[in-house]
């Protein structure tokens, strides 16, 4: 089977299209017709080589939405017409440790579905069963591609840490990530508050559901937050700030919690952390079961991204508009 796709064929290169083929379908596997994909940082970061493991042509694309055309012989829970999405792994051993207690997302051979393979800006692709999530039918397609990876990011530690709907949760960062966090927290009963870099957003982060919003750089609002938060979800990429001050904002067993990529070391120190017995983490994307979770978390709050929209064949434009920092929040590239 031909796959027509967009690729790039050098580091930092311009997306052309790309034509494959797809061998003989595995026991276990799934194709599925893509009616659109969302567009990530991430793409982006592997298109220009940015973590140095990269192989060109490069097909990115990993926040799939489709319908399966075509099932293995061992796949029993999937079938062919349904809707199903895709989101940064493609595959899991099924075997190990990780995988039988259900975190697949953190199993050693997880398969990127666009590392060492090709992804989702295309017309077709191929994955293993488990990680074809089903869509409900109560969730729009055309906005549901951004919740198979920032969306199940931000999703992810709620399920992990047993967020409770009487916790103070802060969102610090309202981008891709940070707006659906706010509606997450939101939906779940939480009392929310925003941190943002900008006074422009903080009506907007109310309307997603925040019931306050503080601006990073006002050191005297921060301070007044002193033992505020059960939890603070960072979702920014990079900050430049002290971090003792916004650990200062945790309650006693509070948790500082990263869900974006930080390009210099954290300057926290033990006694920040050992005061109040507090925890700083990270995490992931989720693994199947939480993605399912999500998607039917989403459809009965009806929760959706905020989207752009583009047709795959303006990626470039797309691609272009996302490193202008103007997207508003994600981008949805359509077939």
């Amino acid at each position: 089977m031909k796959v027509k796709a967009y690729a790039a064929k050098n580091e930092k290169g311009m997306l052309e299209p790309y034509e494959y083929e797809l061998g003989e379908i595995g026991p276990d596997d799934v194709d599925i017709e893509i009616e659109n994909c969302g567009l990530c940082y991430s793409d982006v970061h592997y298109i220009d080589n940015d973590f140095s493991n990269n192989e060109y042509p490069f097909v990115p694309g990993h926040e799939v939405i489709g319908k399966i055309t075509a099932i293995g012989s061992q796949v029993k829970d999937r079938h062919v017409g349904q809707r199903v999405g895709v989101g940064f792994q493609a595959g899991y051993c099924k075997t190990c440790e990780c995988c039988y207690n259900g975190d697949h997302n953190l199993c050693d051979d997880r398969v990127g579905v666009f590392v060492g393979r090709n992804g989702g800006f295309a017309d077709k692709i191929r994955v293993q069963d488990l990680s074809a999530i089903p869509i409900p039918d109560a969730l729009d397609p055309r906005t549901a591609g951004p919740l198979m990876c920032g969306g199940i990011t931000v999703f992810n530690p709620f399920v992990q840490y047993a967020v409770k709907p009487t916790d103070n949760v802060c969102i610090f960062g309202i981008g891709g990530l940070g707006h659906m966090a706010i509606k997450f927290a939101n939906a779940w009963g939480c009392e929310v508050t925003a941190i943002t870099g900008s006074e422009s957003k903080v009506e907007e982060a109310k309307s997603y559901g925040a019931h306050k919003v503080v601006i990073a750089s006002d050191i005297d609002a921060i301070k007044k937050l002193k033992k505020s938060f059960d939890y603070l979800f960072f979702t920014g990429h990079a900050f430049e700030g002290k971090w003792g001050l916004f650990m200062n904002t945790l309650k006693p067993k509070g948790r500082l919690h990263f869900l974006g990529l930080l390009p210099e070391p954290l300057n926290i120190t033990m006694f920040h952390m050992l005061r109040g017995q507090n925890s700083v983490s990270a995490s992931p994307v989720g693994g199947p079961e939480a993605m399912k979770k999500m998607v039917e978390f989403c459809a009965r709050h009806k929760i959706i991204p905020e989207v752009e929209f583009f047709k795959m064949s303006e990626i470039n434009e797309a691609i272009a508009h996302l490193k202008s920092g103007k997207a508003r929040y994600r981008i949805v590239l359509e077939n």
